[in-house]
């Protein structure tokens, strides 16, 4: 395992994000306890020590079975974060109920890495808003009391919002979580943040290495290209070493569904491989053409499906909108739509927006769903 050094301490490179954890009958809330324990003990076994977790992940279930699984292991073998779920209005005016409800859960009595979840357009005014809402304050006191051992945040907003947030609270901000891949190097400004959090002397916590799973495998001539400059290198490898090439970069944090995905992570970070200029090149090249294709950036979270009125499984039907607009129509997403009831399908969309208030990618959704309507013939 690669260690990164972090104010004295030796975090694992990798740590296990406990957003994608197995589940059973494909509903997200639903998780394989036994699946996602066995996961725990391989990674702590294999030198993992950072585990994350949040608030909203799996229904709210994340964190119980995370408090499960690390409280069978002495407090001093591993490090947790979780988060406040400032990407949900409604629990704004709740950061000490919420805290201590974390604590519970999690089976605790301090959290080593705690953030700010989702600093963004639409939670910026609120989070900067002490005197109404006195998140920052709350938490602050928590760290003196030595309840958070480090504060940060988690950042999907613009440059702008970044900004205004590092201005207010920069100074007590220990590490910063972004989207980060070699999609999001440009798509999302993950250049121009990487460089604004070095020089508030901010490290980078990863999140979204692979893209919700979309940079694991690749169009088969973008494969060529890759292997033919590092024949034993795997495809999902590629996201990680752009990721170990960043020097700033401390923790990079994916979130593994399967046994087989954990061994393969652990086996990419055994050693560290970092990208040549070439091999950079052509890494950012092959984003660029996928960038071009008119795909949207969900990343699977399921915060918009909780905000649906209709429960539309949102995160599915941009999947197969970006399917379909990469390869430009094909059978593949009108086939799966054909298995979904009528109230199911994008057309069922109310054009209500409330998904969008919750999107931590900021998406467009009704009219990315109106448009997938329209080009399947409404």
């Amino acid at each position: 395992m690669i260690y990164r050094g972090f104010q004295g301490m030796k975090l694992s490179a990798l740590g296990f994000g406990a957003m994608r954890l197995p589940v059973t009958g494909g509903t997200d809330s639903r998780i394989d306890e036994a699946a996602a324990l066995r996961m725990v003990d391989t990674a702590m076994e294999k030198g993992i020590n950072y585990y994350d977790t949040a608030w909203g992940y799996h229904g709210g279930n994340s964190e119980l079975v995370m408090g499960k699984a690390l409280s069978r292991y002495p407090r001093d073998r591993f490090c947790l974060a979780t988060k406040f779920p400032g990407y949900d209005p409604s629990n704004w005016d709740k950061v000490e109920e919420i805290f201590e409800k974390q604590l519970e859960k999690l089976r605790v009595d301090y959290f080593d890495f705690y953030l700010f979840h989702n600093v963004c357009e639409m939670n910026i005014d609120a989070y900067l808003n002490d005197e109404k809402y006195g998140i920052y304050s709350y938490l602050i006191k928590q760290k003196e009391n030595g309840r958070i051992k480090h504060l940060g945040f988690s950042c999907h907003g613009s440059m702008d919002v970044l900004k205004r947030f590092l201005d207010a609270y920069g100074k007590d901000m220990e590490f910063c979580q972004l989207q980060l891949n070699y999609l999001d190097w440009s798509f999302q400004a993950g250049k121009d943040k990487v460089a604004l959090l070095e020089q508030w002397n901010i490290p980078v916590w990863v999140m979204e290495p692979l893209r919700g799973g979309k940079l694991a495998t690749l169009a088969s001539r973008d494969e060529e290209e890759l292997k033919k400059l590092r024949p034993d290198e795997k495809i999902p490898a590629w996201a990680f070493r752009f990721l170990q090439t960043i020097p700033s970069v401390t923790m990079i944090l994916s979130g593994m569904s399967s046994q087989s995905q954990l061994e393969e992570n652990l086996d990419t970070f055994s050693e560290e491989r970092k990208l040549s200029e070439a091999e950079m090149a052509a890494l950012l090249g092959i984003a660029e053409k996928m960038l071009s294709a008119g795909t949207v950036p969900c990343t699977a979270c399921h915060y918009c499906v909780s905000h649906c009125p209709q429960e539309l499984d949102i995160p599915n039907l941009l999947n197969l909108y970006n399917e379909h607009a990469y390869t430009g129509g094909g059978f593949i997403a009108p086939m799966a739509l054909s298995a979904l009831p009528e109230e199911k399908r994008p057309q069922a969309c109310l054009q209500c927006r409330s998904c969008e208030e919750v999107c931590p990618q900021q998406i467009r959704i009704s009219e990315v769903l109106a448009d997938f309507s329209e080009k399947l013939g409404g």
